[in-house]
């Protein structure tokens, strides 16, 4: 089926920059950080994770940038931009960020004051506090600290990524010349230590180094003072003939802190001489070195909230158990077995997934799980289920997606310990990573072996699970049975499924699926039928794609596209997208679902009306570099359910909506 015409009738300034978009993204994040709605400590929490998210955006993307342009390589993005004008756009914008950052932090400590949680320094502390930080310095800070001179005769120290280090300016007692040192913090050890008082009040780590410099340098006074940190490049090179992957990457691993260095953030009172010190060694453009006026690290911030201060906190929120799981007497695979069912996550418990994966573990009549691992928690209850299984001698097939950015370590781990319990644990291939979210459970039942699968639109992790708004979908369908068995089959065996009945994977088929649908809603809206698409990702960047829609916009297919985070379509230009509508969703909840509703030819709500979930975002890593699903819903109930309740929500929210404008920007919707 034709997928496209000629991109010669599209205008050439059709996409938003990829880069910009997200830090659009984040700036929204940090807008809840300003939102007085949100209660102190959430607010606090946001400005956290907007400057964490900074942190990696910095070691991944800008640091991938730095390097094609250091190169001399003028590969161009989507919109014909060389990496260096990239990076020209990302640095003026990165600083307006990191500026508005140190306000809101200003804001909110005064703020978080007059609740009574004080963060305190070395000079508001009474006679008590005095002694329990000058023993805790002595007991646990102390032996751990290292000072390292800056002279001909030192090497200048060696500081890891997301390092923090203190520059001293000290003078001898004895008349001896000036010196400089450079104390380098411990990643091991706290930002913020919380003092024993009846009130809440925190001192931070440089201030209890700086009050105890007598003890570090004796005889010595200081004279300045500074800080620092600094974002290494965490990107890690695989060698794809690699003997032993899991050993491969641990060595890659180890590499990772030893990047080159992307970004430098100094506290601007550091004096000018301790800066030219520190920059004239790490010779970074002047765009990559940021001077901040208030505090270094703001990432740790979430290191001030306590849990006693229930007021300063969202209230507590109780996921409940589906009720057919109830209705069941928590059995699941009866509960399956009568018929499809979706689980809303956060709203619906993520034990619904941990009680099938630990039903199955004790059920005598399983034979067989399989199951993708991409990212959980250190102590997940999903790898016992698979572990107990395992040893009651279930055939129990892992794979675990070592590719997994920054969780490669912890999924080594888990990976060890299934192996140690007798299950075969795969890691997919080489240059795809594996994405999907797939579980299936074969059990015997009479003379025949039944399937049971789960099909996820987020990771097998608990504690996300609590944040994260996303899909579970349980099915006894064969034919959906059958398709999972041979993506895992894929996977394992590197042999291209074919025939898959029902579902799409990449990097074979999915993304040629979502072109046919779009192109039978073009051909419906010429036709004079009902033809829209509904859809809910995190990110939308793959230009085919969008070219796609703006095609179906043209043709009148009405859009409604509800994308958290990156999008490098524009809505509502004249002649192109008027009829696409782009809202984000920023609030309480991470929005990862991915779904989709395609008209196919009847109104919202008909049983016409083909609806997908997906683990994929459409992006072109997604669609053409791992290893992801496409999963019908067919099932009348769940399809309602998503078309009747869960889409209207995420399209009438007036709270936490910003409307992406066709200039690329984004207007909060009240």
């Amino acid at each position: 089926m034709k997928h496209k015409e000629k991109n010669t009738s599209l205008p050439a300034d059709r996409y938003n920059n990829r880069e910009i978009s997200w830090l659009l993204f984040n700036q929204r994040v940090l807008e809840e950080a300003r939102n007085k709605d949100n209660p102190l400590f959430e607010r606090l929490r946001f400005l956290s994770i907007s400057a964490s998210n900074m942190d990696e955006f910095y070691s991944v993307r800008v640091a991938g940038l730095m390097e094609i342009a250091k190169q001399r390589n003028n590969m161009r993005n989507m919109r014909g931009e060389t990496p260096s004008e990239q990076l020209k756009q990302i640095y003026h914008k990165t600083a307006i960020i990191m500026e508005d950052q140190q306000r809101i932090f200003a804001e909110l400590n005064a703020e978080l004051k007059k609740e009574g949680v004080t963060l305190v320094t070395c000079d508001d502390l009474t006679s008590d506090e005095k002694d329990y930080v000058g023993d805790l310095f002595e007991n646990e800070i102390f032996p751990l600290l290292t000072p390292l001179a800056i002279d001909p005769a030192h090497p200048f120290p060696f500081i890891p990524h997301e390092g923090i280090a203190l520059t001293f300016s000290l003078r001898s007692f004895e008349g001896v010349a000036a010196k400089d040192i450079i104390i380098p913090i411990p990643l091991s050890l706290k930002r913020f230590y919380r003092l024993p008082s009846d009130k809440i009040r925190f001192i931070a780590i440089e201030d209890i180094i700086a009050r105890h410099s007598d003890r570090l340098f004796p005889k010595h006074a200081q004279i300045d003072i500074g800080m620092f940190k600094i974002l290494r490049d965490t990107d890690i090179d695989i060698e794809e003939e690699a003997e032993d992957l899991v050993r491969e990457f641990e060595t890659a691993l180890r590499k990772r802190n030893r990047g080159d260095i992307v970004r430098l953030k100094i506290l601007k009172k550091m004096p000018p001489y301790l800066q030219a010190i520190i920059i004239d060694e790490y010779s970074l453009p002047g765009d990559a070195i940021i001077m901040v006026d208030q505090m270094v690290g703001l990432s740790s911030l979430q290191e001030l909230i306590v849990k006693e201060r229930h007021d300063l906190l969202f209230k507590p929120f109780s996921a409940r158990m589906p009720a057919r799981i109830r209705d069941y007497g928590g059995d699941i695979f009866k509960a399956v077995a009568a018929n499809d069912f979706l689980v809303h996550h956060p709203y619906e418990s993520f034990d619904s997934v941990v009680q099938f994966l630990q039903q199955a573990a004790d059920d005598p009549d399983v034979v067989a799980i399989k199951f993708t691992l991409y990212r959980t928690s250190e102590d997940s209850p999903i790898v016992k289920a698979l572990i107990e299984a395992a040893e009651n001698g279930k055939n129990v097939t892992a794979i675990v997606e070592l590719k997994a950015r920054f969780d490669e370590a912890a999924n080594i781990r888990q990976a060890r310990a299934l192996e140690r319990a007798g299950a075969h644990v795969v890691f997919g291939f080489m240059k795809w990573k594996t994405h999907a979210k797939l579980a299936t459970i074969i059990r015997r039942e009479g003379a025949h072996l039944r399937t049971y699968t789960h099909i996820g639109t987020g990771n097998y992790h608990p504690q996300t699970a609590k944040i994260y708004t996303d899909i579970s979908f349980f099915t006894a369908n064969e034919a959906l049975g059958r398709d999972a068995i041979k993506i895992f089959n894929f996977v394992t065996g590197y042999i291209p499924p074919q025939n898959l009945e029902k579902m799409s994977v990449s990097p074979i088929t999915l993304k040629s699926k979502l072109l046919d649908l779009i192109q039978t809603e073009i051909k419906n809206a010429r036709q004079g039928k009902p033809a829209f698409m509904v859809a809910k990702m995190n990110s939308l960047v793959d230009p085919e794609i969008i070219d796609a829609l703006y095609y179906a916009a043209r043709a009148g297919v009405h859009i409604y596209l509800n994308i958290r985070g990156i999008c490098c379509l524009k809505p509502g230009v004249k002649g192109l997208s008027e009829n696409i509508h782009v809202v984000s969703l920023v609030g309480r909840f991470l929005e990862h679902a991915r779904m989709v509703v395609f008209a196919n030819g009847g109104d919202y709500g008909s049983e016409q009306n083909k609806i997908f979930i997906s683990s994929a975002d459409w992006m072109p890593r997604n669609l053409d570099r791992r290893v992801e699903s496409l999963v019908p819903i067919e099932d009348i109930n769940v399809k309602k359910q998503i078309i009747e309740h869960i889409f209207p929500a995420y399209f009438t929210d007036n709270c936490n909506a910003w409307w992406l404008q066709n200039d690329g920007s984004y207007a909060r919707k009240r």
